[in-house]
């Protein structure tokens, strides 16, 4: 039997979000278990177009098996008008082989977004990325406010799970809360996969 992971599954097309995929896993790997960090590829407008297997630079895209075999997710989007990208929505309308087998159900997962603006949809793109997760029997998991950096952050971080303000040309590095908030996140579903399993 493989060691257990948790899968840190992303899209980005700035860094942002990569950048706080990244803390996540260490937030992961703090609480003794493997972080496996995945991406999904671009949708394309042009149906004749397809990505290489195997991307250029990053991440390597998510297989069936990395999503199979996780003890846990965590899932990551920048905010499209206040919603996930179509890549990540894309990869999760093509999971249904999973949610037929019951592959998600009972793992932990929680979610993540960086926007261009304070005001710019965070919350309601965590929102709507627990919807799948939701459909799929996962057990959603937040920031409970005992994070002080929920109440004292001037930029990102929401109790639906971690944020950032990356501004209008991502140019914005991560806040110190907010990468607090990310290795909170990554602790959390580490630490309750291993009381599960």
């Amino acid at each position: 039997m493989s060691k257990p992971y948790i899968l840190v599954l992303y899209y980005s097309v700035h860094g942002a979000t990569e950048t706080m995929a990244k803390h996540i896993a260490s937030g992961i790997e703090q609480a003794g278990l493997e972080a496996r960090i995945r991406t999904v590829p671009k949708v394309s407008a042009t149906c004749e177009t397809t990505s290489e297997s195997i991307p250029s630079e990053g991440a390597i895209y998510c297989t069936a098996d990395d999503l199979k075999g996780c003890a846990g997710l965590v899932l990551g989007s920048p905010t499209r008008f206040g919603n996930m990208a179509a890549a990540m929505k894309y990869f999760w309308d093509s999971t249904s082989s999973h949610w037929l087998n019951g592959d998600l159900i009972n793992k932990p997962a929680g979610v993540f977004t960086s926007t261009g603006s304070l005001h710019g949809g965070q919350e309601s793109t965590l929102l709507t990325m627990m919807l799948p997760l939701l459909h799929h029997g996962m057990l959603l998991m937040g920031l409970p406010y005992s994070y002080p950096e929920l109440m004292q952050t001037q930029t990102g971080g929401t109790p639906y799970g971690p944020s950032h303000l990356a501004g209008s040309d991502s140019q914005l590095s991560l806040s110190e809360d907010e990468i607090t908030l990310c290795q909170a996140m990554g602790k959390r579903i580490a630490t309750t996969a291993k009381q599960l399993l």
